[in-house]
């Protein structure tokens, strides 16, 4: 199973955002695409992992299908220039590098921003997806622990998780110190405001209003996400509304000035995030009692300081992966005997209870059940020495040998097509 593990990663690190929106797939999206999987190839242990930097289907398979996964998402996307899409996909057709593709995206080491904190509660989603569809086998499931318990390692013992690492989060962890439950506007959706809104929806409970000059990109991020929606032609009485304006517009001169405060004189206490360069908010709006700017400098200072440690804890990060990733492949290996080593059990049970059943039925219930209590023991330690030898053939490569050796030993196949 473990060599049969494959997937395909269309990324940021190869796809530009033009490219990797047209193949987003939300729940629905994802939860199709792993159907038709299903009726169309011969596969198991099926993930489909989709967020705005990645779309990626994990899978089990004997036969490469790579292309042809690749060639299906497409046309589910609606997409006919397949040639010209495929070129930035990676193919993972090694289950080793599969699985080690997949440790490093669900802790953040491929992330957009290393170590970005959404990603394993993405991955997390994906998972629940693939049990709904009865789609996670025994090698996911244990995979995806494995790796749920890696991604506890770095959280307790490394900085890979420490503050705001990027611009858009760092903004949004800004607002939510200021005060609790606040109302948000954000002005303008280019990528730096799209994060914004996104980060804010995974982990605030602010009151969100976006507003932005083409109203169609609006009304189509607040359908994904949620939020409320303003035309630009009302944003005065928007601000007058809210309590923290996020803004990431592009314009070469301010466009919240001294003079539009004034205007709107006698509003509440206000704070701006000011996200844009050139800057689109004045200085000079400090002037006016109860208003406080934040400029993206300040902002970014602080998610560089903390990107900063995020990257000297990478080394200990990879060597939390490589050690779960080898505790991974033992147990994979191990999977390769447990067949044998049932049967194995069930040969001696089926022999330890024909000699009982010949020599007990003199014995009282008493006496039976110490019979039986001292059989089964014996059959334990008798189990215990094979047992041990098949998980430790399987380190070092040599299972199928030791296999067949007790196959022959003690009539397996033939135990298995007679019971």
């Amino acid at each position: 199973m473990y060599n049969q593990f494959k997937s395909i990663s269309l990324s940021h690190r190869n796809a530009p955002l033009a490219i990797r929106e047209q193949l987003a797939l939300n729940e629905a999206g994802a939860k199709s695409m792993m159907l038709r999987l299903k009726d169309f190839f011969d596969v198991s242990d099926v993930l489909v992992v989709s967020t705005c930097n990645r779309t990626e289907i994990y899978y089990s398979s004997s036969t490469d299908l790579n292309e042809d996964i690749i060639k299906m998402l497409l046309i589910e996307k609606g997409i006919s220039d397949i040639e010209s899409f495929t070129s930035y996909f990676e193919r993972f057709s090694e289950g080793e590098n599969a699985v080690q593709h997949l440790f490093q995206v669900a802790t953040g080491l491929h992330s957009q921003v290393v170590g970005d904190m959404q990603i394993p509660n993405q991955i997390k989603h994906a998972y629940q997806w693939s049990a709904d569809l009865n789609m996670a086998g025994p090698f996911l499931h244990r995979l995806l622990h494995t790796i749920f318990f890696a991604n506890k390692k770095v959280a307790q013992e490394t900085f890979f998780r420490d503050g705001a690492a990027s611009v858009s989060y760092a903004s949004v962890e800004l607002l939510e110190s200021l005060m609790p439950n606040p109302k948000v506007l954000i002005v303008g959706l280019g990528e730096i405001g799209a994060d914004v809104c996104r980060n804010l929806e995974q982990s605030s409970t602010a009151d969100v209003t976006i507003i932005n000059r083409t109203r169609s990109k609006s009304d189509k991020l607040a359908a994904e996400l949620g939020f409320k929606v303003a035309d630009f032609a009302d944003i005065e009485a928007e601000i007058a509304h809210a309590d923290v304006i996020v803004s990431s517009i592009t314009r070469d001169e301010p466009f919240f000035t001294k003079e539009m405060m004034v205007r709107l004189r006698g509003m509440s206490f206000k704070y701006f995030i000011d996200l844009s360069v050139p800057r689109s908010v004045s200085p000079e709006v400090e002037e006016i009692p109860g208003v406080m700017l934040y400029t993206i400098d300040s902002i970014r200072s602080k998610a560089d300081e903390a990107l900063k440690r995020r990257l000297e804890a990478v080394p200990h990060v990879q060597g939390i992966i490589d050690e779960a990733v080898t505790e991974f492949n033992d147990w994979s290996k191990e999977m390769i005997v447990s067949p044998t080593i049932q049967k194995l059990k069930g040969a001696l049970e089926q022999i330890r209870k024909e000699e009982l059943t010949r020599f007990t039925k003199s014995l009282s219930d008493s006496e039976l059940e110490k019979v039986e209590r001292i059989t089964t023991s014996m059959m334990q330690k008798i189990l215990k020495l094979p047992v041990l030898q098949l998980k430790a053939a399987c380190k070092r490569g040599e299972a199928e040998t030791l296999i067949d050796v007790l196959n022959d030993l003690f009539n397996l196949e033939a135990d298995k097509t007679t019971h």
